[in-house]
C-alpha cells in the first residue's frame, strides 16, 4: 500500500493505493485563504499540517498499518519564511497573490540572464519576487529568514524533519537552473539568498527520508520512507500517465492548467509559457497557467443563486453554446499565460436587456474555454503538438462544458476514470518507485477512459467570432494600457 497526500489550497486530500495502482481509501480536510489586502492571497502554514493529519487520519486504521511508503504533492510557488528554529515567521504567501508585482520588474532588472536560467518570466505568482516583497515591506523578516520551503516541502520537514524539495516543485520558484536541474546561485543572490537557505533538491521519485517515530506511531504507520514527490500539476501528470514526450493534459480545477510532458527543456518565457522540470527524473515539461477556470463556475453561481456546479452546468445548457453576445473575461485574480498580468480584472461585456443567468452562465464557460485556448495557441508557438488532452480536477465532471473545450482548444478531450484524485494518487506512484524502483512508464501509466469529446467543427465555427472579440478585449481592459 502507497500513501499520497496533496496539500491543496482549498483542502489536503489523501490518497491509499494498492501495489497495482487502484485507490483503496481517501480522506480530506478543508483548509482557508486569508485575503487581509487586495492582491493578497496567504495561509497559516501550521493549518497545513493540521489537514494534513486530519486527512491521514480519515483513512482506516488497517489501511493506514500496510502502506510502505508516501509521497506527497503540493500547490506550488508559495514562500513559507522559517527562522533558526524552523518555525514559521509570518503566513505563507500563495500562488495566486499578486503584491509583487514591482519586485518583478526589479528581479528582471537585476537577473538579465533570467529567462534563460529559469526557463520563465517573473510573474508575482512565482516564489523569488515575493522575498523580494517581503525584503521590502517586512525586512526584519527577511533578515530573520533562515530557510524557504515550498508548501508541500513545509509539510515534508514536519513528517521527517528533513529540508528537501524536488525539482518540479523547485522549478517553480525561480530560482533554479531548469536545464541543469540545480539552484542558480546568480538567481538566488538577486534576491538577497544563497543555497544555505534552501533546501536539498531530490528527484520526485527518491526517498527523502522516513516518516519520525511520534507521526508514524499517530498514524499507525510504520517509519516508511517518504518520496520527494511533486509540485501539483507534475504530481497530477504523473497520476494519470502524463509521462512520455507529447503526452498532455488539461487540469480544470481552481485555476487552469494545460501541462505538455517534454524530453528536453522548452521554455517560451515571452509568451508566459512555464517551462519547468517534470518530477520524473530526465523530464522536463511545459505548462500555460489560468489562474481561474473552476473558481469562475463557482463565482457565477454565487452570482446567480445556483446551487452549485451541476446546476450551473444545466443552466447553461438551456442557453446553449455561442447563441448570446455575452462575452467573459476570466481574469477574477488575474492572468498569467499569456499575458503576465496580475493587475487585470475580469469582466462581461455585451450584455443587454435580454440577458438572462442561463447566458451569464454560458459566457463562464466559454470564457474560461476561450481562455485556455490562448494558452493552446502559445504551447504551440513552443513546439508542442497538441491534439489530445487528458482531462482531470473537478470541472472535467461536465460532459456538456468538454464540447465547449473541445471546439475552442481544437483538440481531443479524454475522460479519464478516477482523474479527480489528481496529485494525490500522482504523489502515491511516486511514493511506489521511491520504493520499489522500476520504469516510471510501468508505474504511472494512464487510467482508464471514461469517454472522448472530438472537437464539432459546426460549434468551433460558432465559437469563432466570439472568441475573435475575447481576444480584442483584453488590449482595451488591462491597467497597463491606461
Amino acid at each position: 500500500m502507497f500513501l499520497g497526500i496533496d496539500i491543496g489550497t482549498s483542502g489536503v486530500k489523501a490518497v491509499a493505493l494498492d501495489e497495482r495502482g487502484g485507490v483503496v481509501a481517501q480522506g480530506t480536510a478543508a483548509l482557508t485563504v486569508q485575503r487581509p489586502h487586495p492582491l493578497w492571497s496567504e495561509q497559516d502554514p501550521g493549518a497545513w499540517w493540521a489537514a494534513t493529519q486530519a486527512a491521514v487520519r480519515a483513512i482506516d486504521p488497517a489501511v493506514r498499518r500496510s502502506v510502505r511508503g508516501i509521497g506527497i504533492a503540493g500547490q506550488m510557488h508559495g514562500a513559507t519564511l522559517l527562522g533558526a528554529d524552523d518555525r514559521p515567521l509570518r503566513p505563507a504567501i500563495l500562488w495566486n497573490d499578486g503584491r509583487s508585482h514591482a519586485e518583478c520588474a526589479e528581479l528582471e532588472t537585476k537577473a538579465p540572464e533570467l529567462h534563460a536560467i529559469a526557463g520563465n518570466l517573473a510573474m508575482p505568482g512565482f516564489t523569488a519576487p515575493k522575498l523580494l516583497w517581503v525584503a521590502h515591506h517586512e525586512p526584519e523578516v527577511f533578515a530573520a529568514t533562515r530557510t524557504v520551503l515550498l508548501p508541500k516541502d513545509h509539510v515534508r520537514l514536519a513528517m521527517t524533519g528533513e529540508k528537501a524539495s524536488d525539482l518540479s516543485d523547485a522549478a517553480g520558484t525561480l530560482w533554479l537552473d531548469v536545464a541543469a536541474r540545480d539552484w542558480s546561485d546568480d538567481l538566488l543572490a538577486a534576491t538577497g539568498l544563497t543555497r544555505d537557505h534552501m533546501p536539498r533538491l531530490v528527484e520526485g521519485t527518491a526517498q527523502t527520508g522516513q516518516l519520525r517515530a511520534e507521526v508514524a506511531e499517530a498514524w499507525g504507520m510504520d517509519r516508511v520512507p517518504v518520496a520527494g514527490g511533486g509540485g501539483d500539476n507534475a504530481a497530477g501528470a504523473a497520476g494519470v500517465g502524463v509521462v512520455r514526450d507529447g503526452d498532455a493534459l488539461l487540469s480544470l480545477g481552481t485555476s487552469g492548467v494545460i501541462f505538455v510532458a517534454t524530453a528536453d527543456f522548452r521554455p517560451n518565457p515571452a509568451r508566459a509559457v512555464h517551462a519547468f522540470c517534470h518530477c520524473l527524473p530526465g523530464m522536463w515539461h511545459q505548462m500555460s497557467v489560468h489562474l481561474s477556470a473552476a473558481a469562475c463556475i463557482d463565482w457565477v453561481a454565487r452570482l446567480t443563486g445556483t446551487t452549485g456546479a451541476a446546476e450551473l452546468f444545466a443552466r447553461a445548457e438551456i442557453a446553449g453554446a455561442g447563441n448570446g453576445p455575452e462575452i467573459f473575461l476570466p481574469y477574477l485574480s488575474g492572468e498569467r499565460t499569456p499575458h503576465n498580468d496580475a493587475e487585470v480584472r475580469g469582466g462581461f461585456l455585451g450584455l443587454d436587456h435580454d440577458t438572462t443567468p442561463e447566458r451569464l452562465a454560458q459566457a463562464v464557460l466559454e470564457g474560461v474555454a476561450f481562455a485556455l485556448a490562448d494558452g493552446v495557441a502559445v504551447l504551440r508557438e513552443a513546439g508542442s503538438q497538441l491534439s489530445q488532452l487528458t482531462v482531470i480536477g473537478g470541472g472535467a465532471r461536465s460532459r456538456y462544458w468538454g464540447e465547449t473545450l473541445a471546439a475552442a482548444l481544437g483538440v481531443e478531450l479524454v475522460y479519464a476514470q478516477g482523474g479527480e484524485v489528481g496529485p494525490a494518487l500522482g504523489a502515491a506512484r511516486l511514493a511506489q518507485l521511491a520504493v520499489d524502483g522500476g520504469d516510471p512508464a510501468d508505474i504511472c501509466t494512464p487510467l482508464p477512459v471514461s469517454h472522448r469529446i472530438a472537437p464539432d467543427p459546426v460549434l468551433a465555427e460558432q465559437l469563432a467570432p466570439k472568441l475573435a472579440r475575447f481576444r480584442e478585449a483584453y488590449p482595451r481592459i488591462t491597467p497597463r494600457s491606461t
